[in-house]
């Protein structure tokens, strides 16, 4: 035993859980005085802090990492380009569009390292504000300080409502009791006497005591069941869709690349370097750049508010993931409840003659300990309007507690007047054995009791005797049956309209409870949610040859929740939901979830989970209840919609570069300056970052990336925006068009005066598209965000003066006026007017209701709930098809349609009609007791009937 050594200790050769305590302070060199601040610095070097472990990464491999990717290889390919490749034909090497091209690499990863690591120290920053304290003595001082500076061989201090900081063994003291349901998922506290081990992460209930530390950070049993979460892994579809349409438009400027080597060399016979500048001009103004740095900003600008809507997003592309999310499996207790016990008043029975309700609360208030934590007791006196009122005008002379034989708490008192009484409150069968009811009257109870229990409410018996002889020994009168409270954890305020909101966005929310089936129905009844539930272990449990024969799965679909659920069977269900193409997210707050977390699309840890839950989650809670949730599904859907709104904009402006200028350099053996192209693509990324900020409308339903509207959206736009610039050159350099019209000057002659004028038009359109795709009705009826308005004529007034004044020699253009400047201006707003048109066009054709509404005559009907019912079923398809882009989907189902959304529609569409069902029956339960009790008070119902109703 002497020869071990702390490094032994941490290598767990010697099991600490189970040995003397005495030997545990031989093992660990340390006694109850604690340690010292020296030698705990000491062993905070061999253990490590006490603290899950955490993956960092190198900030130099990070900013890096913004410059390592398909896009920017292309980018670096261009770059080696101009100073090699444009190095021949008797002209030097282009050193300007070298240093531009670097310039515009560095700027979009600086401007993308800078926010992402800002938005990661913010979340950081917020997740420490969570870190939990302990009380340690250290040096023979107690102290509060972080847990995570614990280490083994340390005494704290723990008691009453404290979470159990390390794996440690009690000392000398009163017995425990512990809550370890977020370790082993156990209901019910268990006792732990002096001397036992308890684990990091239970929750103390009752008691005070000192314990040693024997474990810390990874090595506790908390901290190996999180580190098994590591085996569960699920990528978002973010990486995936960035690379589908990075490819995309790497193969349009490869294709469009190709068609000028063939056609300038072999046929038009160009001189070597003019044609290098060419495909130069394809490489870096196709090529979208900015993408991952819009995309990286606009998710870092996201998880910032979303942190500030209290909900930390640790990885930012479930932002994504929280936008698409079509289903919702949310813990009871806690999320959806209050995980506060409460008495239903309304539903409380008397028995007793010549009392009422408030006189049997008022009973069972005196039969509580005011000061106790004991979860009943503090639900009662919390029913008074002062605790004092249980104890006022009243002297106790004994209290009987709580104890598992007897079931009940009792009290015998004095009162005002010197009577002496004594009231009991218990479980409910003790409370009726002791006051020896008749049988009828016995039987009536239990079948309230039995009605109570079918609506999942618990019950308590209350019961009172006078004490005639004024001795708390004597036995008293016979005891009387006064009442029967229903106890119940209450819906939090705003959880059914919460619930009612999430049904409206296409979320379908199921819950998840580990108490019985009654209690689940009845808390989705007060809810407004539908009462489909099933109990988990019959579905999941049983393997019976009958349960084999059920469709399981379908099941699960369609349930409203699940009751009796046990660690592993949220696992069970998020898999077999995520099989059913199902975008799913999962609450929860203990180390038992974690593996469900980590599996669901959208891990979500509560306010007040332990680390573990944190750990393996995709988004921490700082508040509590489910309209958290709810508010980051509508930021995230805004998120989501900045991003498809700029990659319809990048596929669009790829077409229109390559198309574009190839035609040009093609048809007419024009020479475009690739320096001018890298001027346009810097002035578009300072516009193009303010999408980040842009307003915009959430989706009504779970978004997804639709990869077939965004690619055919972006090669028609980008398509007719060529062809514009086409027609524009074509009426600029060999017609009188625009002299004759505008009144200007003929360039026809001039090369440079073109380049210039060619240079305006196509920055100008280019970076006017951005309203067209941020927009889903006419661009110029949907307000932007003041941010872009002003970077665009920003960037416009400062690409017009370059079009108008500047005489760039290295680039081949000269100024052309302001004349020709306007005259650009006036061509291209005509120009952008049928941009909107063909959005439309496009979306209605890749709708597939083209020709039946065209059939039907409702081709341009104005009503606002018009294809309401499709709208609610697209998102079904979206699951089928674009969500299949998880592990293992190959590339072409990015693209798939399919029809048969319906069934899956259906399962939202039945959800919302239970739930309305079930808001229905409960408001017709208030309107009956309202009538009811308006005409006991006399009063006239159809005077309130009016008024109500105004």
């Amino acid at each position: 035993m002497a020869s071990m050594t702390l490094e032994d200790v941490k290598n767990e050769t010697v099991d600490l859980e189970t040995i003397p305590v005495q030997e545990v302070f031989a093992h660990l060199k340390c006694s109850k005085q604690g340690l010292s601040g020296t030698e705990a610095q000491n062993r905070l070097t061999i253990f490590g802090p006490n603290k899950l472990e955490e993956k960092t990464e190198s900030k130099l491999l990070k900013f890096l990492g913004f410059m390592w990717n398909p896009l920017s290889w292309v980018m670096e390919a261009a770059a080696v380009m101009a100073i090699v490749l444009a190095n021949g034909g008797g002209k030097p090497p282009d050193w300007q569009d070298f240093v531009g091209i670097v310039t515009l690499l560095f700027i979009n990863s600086t401007i993308s390292f800078i926010e992402e690591n800002n938005a990661g120290n913010a979340a950081a920053a917020l997740m420490a504000g969570l870190a939990p304290k302990t009380k340690c003595l250290r040096d023979g001082k107690w102290s509060e300080m972080d847990a995570s500076f614990l280490v083994p061989g340390d005494v704290i201090s723990i008691k009453l409502g404290d979470i159990i900081p390390a794996d440690a063994r009690l000392l000398e003291g009163d017995p425990l009791k512990v809550d370890q349901a977020a370790l082993t998922g156990e209901s019910m506290a268990v006792n732990k006497h002096a001397g036992q081990g308890v684990f990091s992460g239970s929750t103390v209930k009752q008691g005070e005591i000192e314990a040693v530390v024997i474990a810390t950070g990874v090595h506790t049993f908390f901290g190996k069941a999180a580190h098994l979460v590591d085996s569960t892994n699920n990528v978002g579809h973010f990486q995936q869709v960035l690379t589908a349409i990075g490819n995309f438009c790497i193969i349009s400027i490869a294709a469009g690349m190709l068609v000028e080597v063939v056609v300038m060399y072999p046929i038009q016979h160009r001189a070597y370097r003019d044609g290098i500048d060419n495909l130069l001009v394809l490489l870096i103004g196709g090529i979208p750049i900015a993408m991952p740095t819009v995309l990286s900003v606009t998710m870092a600008i996201g998880s910032h508010r979303l942190s500030q809507q209290g909900a930390i997003t640790k990885r930012m592309t479930a932002i994504e993931e929280m936008a698409g999310m079509d289903v919702l499996c949310s813990d009871k207790t806690g999320t959806l409840t209050l995980n506060k016990l409460t008495v239903d008043k309304t539903l409380i029975e008397v028995y007793g003659k010549g009392i009422d309700k408030d006189t049997v609360l008022l009973y069972a208030a005196r039969a509580s300990r005011v000061e106790n934590q004991d979860a009943i007791d503090t639900c009662i006196v919390g029913m008074l309007a002062d605790a004092k009122e249980a104890r006022a005008g009243i002297q106790e002379v004994h209290f009987l507690p709580f104890n598992p034989v007897e079931k009940r708490t009792a009290i015998t008192y004095i009162d005002g007047k010197g009577d002496w009484h004594r009231i009991s409150k218990g479980a409910p069968e003790q409370i009726i054995e002791l006051c020896r009811m008749p049988k009828e009257a016995e039987k009536r109870v239990h079948g309230l009791i039995d009605q109570y229990a079918d609506r999942g409410l618990r019950s308590l018996g209350v019961s009172y005797q006078a004490v005639p002889a004024k001795n708390k020994e004597s036995p008293g009168e016979p005891w009387q049956f006064v009442g029967l409270l229903p106890l119940f954890d209450p819906p939090r305020h705003d959880s059914a309209e919460t619930i009612r909101r999430a049904l409206h966005l296409g979320v379908n929310v199921k819950m998840i409870t580990g108490d019985q089936l009654a209690i689940g129905k009845e808390t989705a009844r007060r809810l407004g949610m539908g009462t489909n539930m099933y109990p988990s272990t019959t579905l999941l449990g049983d393997k019976s040859t009958e349960m084999s024969g059920l469709p399981i799965d379908e099941l699960i679909e369609k349930a409203d929740g699940f009751a009796g659920v046990f660690p592993e069977h949220k696992y069970e269900i998020v898999k077999r939901l995520q099989d059913r193409k199902h975008i799913c997210g999962m609450t929860g707050d203990g180390v038992n979830d974690a593996p469900a977390l980590k599996k669901a699309d959208i891990g979500i840890a509560v306010d007040d989970a332990t680390d573990a839950a944190r750990s393996a989650s995709d988004i921490v809670l700082t508040e509590p209840g489910l309209s958290v949730i709810v508010s980051a599904v509508l930021t995230s859907r805004a998120i989501f919609q900045r991003m498809k709104n700029y990659t319809i904009y990048a596929v669009s402006i790829t077409i229109r570069i390559v198309l574009g200028f190839m035609l040009v350099a093609l048809l007419w053996k024009f020479d475009f300056a690739p320096f001018m192209v890298l001027v346009i693509a810097i002035l578009n990324d300072g516009t193009i970052m303010t999408i980040s900020k842009d307003r915009v409308k959430p989706s009504p339903t779970p978004d997804s990336w639709k990869l077939k509207e965004i690619f055919a959206t972006g090669v028609v736009l980008g398509t007719y925006m060529a062809l514009i610039t086409v027609l524009f050159f074509y009426l600029a350099h060999d017609t009188e068009f625009f002299p004759e019209t505008f009144g200007v000057r003929s360039i026809r002659e001039n090369e440079k005066e073109m380049m210039a004028a060619l240079y305006l038009q196509v920055s100008i359109i280019s970076q006017a598209l951005i309203f067209v795709t941020r927009s889903r009705s006419w661009s110029f009826m949907e307000r932007p965000g003041a941010l872009l308005v002003i970077a665009f004529f920003v960037a416009q007034l400062l690409a017009t003066c370059i079009a108008v004044y500047a005489n760039w020699e290295f680039c081949k253009m000269q100024g052309i006026g302001w004349g020709w400047g306007l005259s650009i201006w006036a061509f291209t707003v005509v120009t952008y007017i049928p941009l909107d048109i063909l959005k439309f066009i496009i979306r209605y054709a890749l709708s597939g209701r083209a020709w039946n509404n065209i059939n039907n005559k409702t081709a341009f009907t104005n009503k606002n709930d018009y294809g309401k019912l499709e709208r609610k079923a697209q998102w079904a398809t979206a699951q089928r098809t674009l969500h299949g882009l998880n592990q293992g989907s190959s590339n072409s189902e990015m693209f798939t349609d399919n029809n048969g959304y319906r069934e899956l529609s259906e399962i939202a569409e039945q959800s919302a009609k239970r739930a309305e069902v079930a808001r229905l029956r409960e408001l017709h339960t208030l309107k009956g007791h309202v009538e009811s009790v308006v005409k006991l008070k006399g009063l006239d119902i159809e005077t309130i009937n009016q008024s109500y109703t105004v």
